[in-house]
This record gives C-alpha cells, structure tokens and sequence, in this order.
C-alpha cells in the first residue's frame, strides 16, 4: 500500500464483498436449523471464553472501564442467547377459516444479504445484536463497524468462524462515509440495520429507502429524566450525575435532559399506611 493510499477499501472492494456474500448466501439459506442452531450455541461458548480478550480491546480502543466493557458483551451474548432458539422462532403458521373459505399460510424466509452500521459506543453489543439474528435467520451480513473501534467486531467475526460459520456469512469492512454509500446504494443488499446519531439516521433511512431497501435506523436515543414533587433529592441528583456521567456519557441511559415536575404524583404513586391491627 502506497503511503498516501486510503486504508479503507474502495466502493469496488465494497461490491466484491457484496459479490462474495450472495453467493455464500445461497448455500446458507439451504442450510438446516439444527446446523444453524449448533452454530450459534457453539459461538456463544467461544465469545463467552475470549470474554477477557474482548473486554480489554473495547477499553484500549474505546476508553470504557473493563466491567462496562463486560457488561456490554453479556448484553450481547444475551442475543446469542435468543437466537439458539430459532428452531421455535422460525416457525411458520397455518390458520384455516380466517375468513369464509379463506386460510393463510405462513412462511418466514431470509432477506438475503444485509448490512449492519454499528456505533462507536457499544463496539460489541450492537453487533451481536444486529448479526446474530440475521445470520440465524438465513442472511448473509455485512458488518460495518465504527472506523474509531473496529477490532472487537473482528474478534467476533473471528468467533462465528472457529465455531464453523462458513466462509462469506459474515463479512466485516472498514470504512467511513464511502463504504457506508456504497452499501446504501448496492443492489446486492437487501436490508440495513444503523443505530448513531439523528442526523445520519435519516441520511441512512433516506437513501437505503430511495433504493428500494427494507431500513431501521435507530437515532437521538437519549433518555429524560424526570424528578416528582416528592422526590428524595439528593438520591435524583446523585442518579442524575451517575447518568449523566457514566459511560463518558456515551450510552443511552447517559441522561442529557432533566425535567423538574410541577404536577403532584397520582395516587398510583402514593403508598398507603399498612391498616392498623385490630
């Protein structure tokens, strides 16, 4: 690579990934739920044994404390956790007389290839939450991770494929701006799932939507909090810098609003005198 060569790969690079991707689609789509179940049980044994691994790289890259970064993958593992299931989650369903002489079948069948934006604030939940159920689900993924943390979803990655996921399943690219256009943008992807900021949530939205792609982009995700008239103050200001605070703010319970209610609590929040005994 030249010096004054870009690190992150080209929209060409972007496509040949998208190219690799649909083909290794087709045989997974035909592969059967029980494979795919042991897969995923088989991942979450090794993510789980490389927990330590995992955590110090979110804290070198990121700046969260180890136990933030533990937190952050036992939410994770929590999906992989649902997704052992999918021999219950992908059933269909058959229901006979929904209307006179009317019955409705159900079949649940992948997308084909998605694409998953994660942020930079939770550089491991956000991808075992996005992934995982598309990859048991039959989808082909490709990750996108935040170019300011980018090597936990390479540990992942690299999980998923010691427990036999099969080459081309699950792809990750670099990137910034231009990779991002390029998924947006391509044929070849069938959906796209975002979670960051507002603005480049409806960007995201706009555009997948424009080019005839199936989108959730989650944006502005930050709490309120909100203090009643008969609040213990110095617990809802202490709660209220640990909120706002913890995590160097960068989570969504990281409050950024607090409201002072004038309105007195309804009865539903009064608690009434045990009655006496008699």
């Amino acid at each position: 690579m030249r010096p004054d060569a870009s690190p992150w790969p080209t929209p060409g690079g972007v496509r040949d990934v998208v190219a690799v991707a649909a083909e290794a689609q087709k045989a997974w789509r035909r592969t059967g739920l029980a494979k795919r179940t042991q897969i995923m049980f088989k991942a979450r044994q090794i993510l789980d044994e490389r927990r330590g691994e995992l955590a110090a790289t979110i804290t070198a890259e990121h700046g969260k404390v180890l136990s933030d970064a533990n937190g952050e993958i036992t939410r994770g593992l929590e999906n992989v956790d649902f997704c052992t299931g999918l021999m219950h989650h992908l059933k269909g369903e058959y229901a006979e007389q929904v209307a006179t002489g009317v019955d409705v079948h159900q079949v649940r069948q992948p997308l084909g290839v998605v694409a998953c934006i994660t942020p930079f604030n939770f550089p491991a939940m956000v991808p075992l939450w996005m992934i995982t159920t598309a990859i048991a689900a039959g989808n082909a993924v490709i990750l996108k991770p935040s170019e300011r943390d980018p090597s936990a979803s390479l540990l992942i990655a690299q999980a998923f494929r010691d427990a036999g996921l099969p080459d081309g399943i699950l792809n990750v690219v670099h990137g910034d701006k231009e990779a991002v256009d390029e998924l947006l943008v391509n044929p070849g992807i069938a959906a796209v799932s975002f979670v960051g900021s507002t603005p480049i949530a409806r960007y995201i939205y706009s555009t997948s939507a424009a080019h005839g792609k199936r989108v959730q982009a989650l944006g502005g995700a930050k709490n309120h909090m909100v203090v009643m008239p008969d609040a213990d103050l110095d617990s809802a200001a202490d709660a209220a810098v640990s909120a706002a605070y913890g995590s160097a703010g960068e989570r969504c319970m990281a409050i950024s609003v607090t409201v002072a209610s004038a309105t007195s609590p309804t009865n539903s929040w009064r608690r009434s005198a045990p009655a006496p005994r008699g």
